[in-house]
């Protein structure tokens, strides 16, 4: 435990909930931290102007005091090279407008690793504001023999210094128990930037070497640490690569191997429903909503969260342990071949969840030519909302059959289908390098953190907001696409005499008439062209469209059939192999559009990456549907 004393001021006390800022350097557990304190109680949101993610949260003391704290970004110094670091800056500076200074900061600092986090510790406090030093990791830090004097470590730097444990379950009471010491918050006011500017860097240098040569000491240090001996192994130029590629093949199989049976138990529980409805509601259009529209539409998607997860479990895992940095490291050569760093290869990997987190997390590749590459490729990762469309149509057309014993089939698809995404984005990285002028490889510098077990707290968060997200998106937009969509294919009926199912004659089977004449030479039916459009909002809708248009087109004891027969039965081979390769490079989702409008400043890049998308979309199709047609004779 470090050094704390009650302090004393004569200024005025903060009357206002006290707001608390959390700095660090990125893997310094900042955010970890921040979970154990806030718990469930988070508040995410944008920063005013930008995409930036803006979390906060609230803590109440042991000694009653609350507290509301925010997350702010990682940063390696307050002279801000990056969006991120801006963010970091200004709100510490209070100059963000609406956005007052913090009355307090809480310097994380990572304990195996002071050097580097000291730099930012100085810097801030050149800034005047009430501090505290949380030094986190010191279990990781004692383990490889790194011994700090905490009490003289507070002593050179002027404020508190408490010892902290994020993951672990207590690691922040020490944190607590300091912030109660400094009640009541004296008013205070940061002083302005120029103070940061005023000592030299070298200046700054020196005292982060002084003060280390005073509180540190290692005995061990010229032991190799576990995790050195590990990365022999995993960041070898040869057998590292083949580590990630089986470990990515892995998690593919398990998305489908794992989850079956929980898939089929919401199958069943969503087919239970509509049962119970048709038995209990007399037939009409109220009936007909709730089991076409809803259940048929939003029920069809809600049956994929189980494979979603799984994939977030293995990326939440690979995160938490610390094998994600290292990964970057892997794919520096390659991305170096295309005229990218392996520094992309974070927002690149945040694009397997969602393209808009992704293109966010691109702020912070400083090069300005590298940041907007990796926006334009970003969409190209086969995002969580391609899956279910993936899933449904491999269900149904891939045969669920092992190969030499114990790979799935369906697995080698879906990860031949992942592959394809990511070597389309190569191949389009190397095409806009080229064409926006190619420059020199910039180096890749990333602190790789030590390796640990993943922590199930955060683990379980982790999924549990993933959960919520995709709830949430199936109860709002995904709900009200579907019952707009029943509207459009209920509406106007069949006219006396019909020879085609209602939906035919409706307004959505108008429009998917006319859509046909554009996607016939790639395969595409009317009712796949009608399941395109609500797809533009999100992509995962094209599952819940594709189950509300064939609820509606079929009758007896056809509608009580799942999806995948029906579109079985319905398709072609060629077809689903042509709506497989329209998927991996499908025009991007609107809110994707309007994060990369906000990202590059302007509608220029967001309308070039919808036109050379649908470009390449429409031509693989295209090849895909002909050379299968011939080979197969669809």
């Amino acid at each position: 435990m470090g050094a704390v004393e009650k302090q004393a001021s004569q200024a005025p006390a903060v009357t206002r909930t006290p707001m608390v800022a959390l700095l660090g350097n990125p893997n310094c557990g900042k955010t970890a931290l921040f979970n154990r304190l806030t718990g469930a109680r988070q508040k995410v949101a944008n920063y005013a102007g930008v995409t930036i993610e803006r979390k906060e949260g609230a803590f109440t003391t042991g000694g009653g005091n609350g507290f509301r704290v925010l997350d702010l970004p990682g940063a390696y110094s307050l002279s801000a090279h990056t969006p991120d670091e801006e963010i970091t800056r200004d709100v510490v500076a209070g100059l963000r407008k609406g956005e007052p200074a913090p009355d307090v900061v809480v310097c994380v600092v990572n304990a195996t690793n002071l050097r580097l986090n000291l730099r930012l510790v100085l810097e801030i406090k050149r800034l005047g504001l009430p501090m505290l030093l949380a030094l986190n990791m010191v279990d990781v830090a004692k383990k490889r023999g790194i011994s700090i004097d905490a009490d003289r470590l507070s002593q050179e730097l002027g404020m508190p210094v408490v010892e902290t444990v994020a993951v672990q379950a207590g690691g922040e009471k020490s944190l607590l128990r300091a912030l109660d010491m400094m009640w009541p918050l004296p008013v205070s006011q940061p002083n302005p930037l120029s103070a940061i500017d005023a000592v030299g860097v070298e200046e700054t240098q020196r005292e982060v070497r002084r003060i280390l040569d005073l509180v540190v000491s290692n005995p061990s240090a010229n032991e190799d640490s576990l995790s050195e001996k590990v990365d022999d192994v995993v960041l070898h130029p040869v057998l590292g690569p083949i580590i990630l590629a089986v470990l990515m093949f892995l998690v593919f199989q398990a998305v489908f191997s794992w989850a079956n049976v929980p898939m089929d138990m919401i199958k069943a529980g969503v087919d239970g429903v509509g049962v119970m409805i048709k038995e209990t509601m007399a037939d009409g259009i109220l009936r007909s909503l709730l089991v076409e529209g809803i259940l048929g539409g939003a029920g069809s998607v809600l049956v994929f969260l189980p494979q979603i997860l799984i994939l977030f479990f293995f990326i939440l895992i690979l995160e938490d342990c610390g094998y994600l940095p290292r990964a970057a490291f892997l794919l520096d050569r390659l991305m170096g071949g295309v005229g990218l760093s392996g520094r992309a290869f974070i927002p690149l990997l945040s694009s397997f969840a969602c393209a808009i987190p992704g293109v966010m997390a691109a702020r912070t590749i400083q090069n300005p030519r590298d940041r907007l590459v990796t926006i334009m490729i970003a969409p190209l990762m086969t995002c969580s909302a391609r899956l279910p469309v993936y899933a449904l149509i491999i269900a149904a057309f891939i045969p669920e059959r092992e190969v030499y014993g114990f790979l799935s089939l369906q697995g080698l698809v879906l990860f031949a289908l992942y592959f394809a995404g990511i070597f389309s984005a190569m191949a389009v990285a190397y095409f806009f390098k080229r064409a926006l002028g190619a420059n020199q490889k910039q180096p890749l510098m990333l602190e790789l953190p030590a390796y640990h077990w993943p922590h199930m707290q955060n683990l379980a968060l982790g999924l549990w907001e993933r959960c919520k997200i995709f709830l949430s998106r199936v109860g709002t937009i995904i709900l009200t696409l579907m019952v707009l969509l029943w509207f459009l294919s209920s509406f106007p009926g069949a006219p006396e005499g019909a020879t085609h199912p209602p939906i035919y004659y409706s307004l959505a089977g108008i429009l998917g008439r006319g859509l046909e004449y554009i996607f016939a030479p790639i395969g595409f039916n009317w009712q796949i062209c009608i399941a395109l459009v609500p797809g533009l909002a999100a992509r995962e809708v094209a599952v819940g469209a594709l189950g509300t248009v064939y609820a509606l087109s079929q009758s007896g004891e056809e509608l009580a059939q799942s999806l995948e027969p029906i579109i079985a039965a319905s398709w072609t081979l060629p077809t689903a192999l042509s709506l497989l390769a329209w998927y991996v490079f499908a025009p991007q989702c609107m809110s994707t559009l309007s994060v990369v409008r906000r990202e590059t400043g302007g509608t220029r890049y967001a309308l070039l990456m919808a036109g050379y998308m649908f470009a390449l979309a429409y031509t693989a199709s295209f090849l895909t549907f002909r050379i299968s047609s011939a080979l197969l004779g669809g």
